[in-house]
């Protein structure tokens, strides 16, 4: 199983990893494969995030909060992960959202696929 979300907060990496750009075809043949649990925050872009995946990336409970274990990998409903997968939008030229805004699905331009591997 993979973790996906719309972002990944750095201050949560407590341990050596390597980010690096994916393709979107990858992270749908892997979602589809292994089966994901999602802590995607932003109601605003779920919908759209879901047509472009071709899944649903509806978290089991609003807004879940990932938790770290002792060994400062990421955990989400009892599940440890080494790796996360983060689907964040390209916004239009020139746009940046103010604090708290809702974005709407016409500034979306595009999207960035991010693999977030951690080492020990």
């Amino acid at each position: 199983m993979i973790l996906l979300g719309s972002t990944y907060p750095l201050g949560l990496i407590r341990r050596p990893a390597h980010v690096e750009p994916a393709s979107l075809d990858e992270l749908r043949r892997r979602a589809r494969a292994e089966g994901f649990l999602s802590f995607w925050g932003h109601g605003n872009t779920r919908a759209a995030a879901g047509e472009v995946l071709g899944l649903d990336p509806a978290p089991a409970t609003e807004r879940p909060a990932l938790r770290l274990t002792t060994d400062h990998l990421p955990s989400l409903d009892g599940h440890v992960f080494d790796e996360v997968w983060v689907l964040s939008p390209d916004y239009v030229p020139g746009f940046r959202p103010r604090i708290g805004e809702e974005v709407g699905l016409e500034s979306i331009s595009g999207w960035q696929v991010l693999r977030i591997r951690f080492h020990s």
